[in-house]
């Protein structure tokens, strides 16, 4: 009978190495190679890490990441939001690999490939990981999802303005700002 060996971070590391052009997360002892997202989907993720960038840096409150950096969390996945936070207190300098610590704030967007259920389940992992705030973006329906620990979902649309007054305070952003404009 052929036993399965968990796989570890170190085997992740080494994968990527070997194989750079894949995104790839260690869930469960297993490597889950990560489709490339859609158009929209990936630009409305860069819209709210700019966004969020440009109001965290000048306030020097923490660091803002997109959907290649991973995080080691304490059940030893290695997870990528496609959006991260993190507080600067927790983590003063960048480090060269995975950052060892669950993201403060983790934004999933919805791409075509992605089940809402998949999604909803990533983002309950990281609040079960240390993760305060998990959104869901989901750019089809307009809508998005605030995930807190032992909260009800918040959900937002067009007509909303989406703030974080228990992370960041002060920071607002027009949820129809974040969508892929039309031309």
């Amino acid at each position: 009978m052929a036993s399965l060996t968990a796989l570890t971070r170190k085997d992740l590391e080494k994968l990527q190495a070997e194989h750079p052009d894949y995104s790839m997360e260690l869930v469960d002892g297993q490597i889950v190679i990560m489709s490339p997202s859609g158009y929209e989907s990936d630009e409305v993720a860069a819209e709210f890490t700019a966004q969020l960038r440009n109001w965290v840096k000048p306030r020097r409150l923490g660091r803002v990441t997109g959907s290649s950096a991973g995080f080691d969390l304490p059940s030893a996945n290695v997870r990528a939001p496609d959006v991260s936070f993190v507080l600067a207190e927790r983590l003063p300098k960048s480090p060269r690999s995975f950052a060892e610590l669950a993201p403060d704030l983790m934004v999933e967007v919805k791409s075509p490939t992605d089940t809402l259920k998949s999604l909803r389940d990533k983002i309950q992992f990281f609040l079960t990981q240390g993760t305060k705030i998990g959104i869901l973006m989901n750019p089809q329906r307009r809508r998005v999802e605030i995930y807190r620990p032992d909260s009800e979902v918040e959900i937002l649309g067009d007509s909303d303005i989406l703030t974080i007054p228990d992370l960041l305070p002060g920071f607002e952003v027009a949820i129809v700002d974040l969508w892929s404009p039309e031309f």
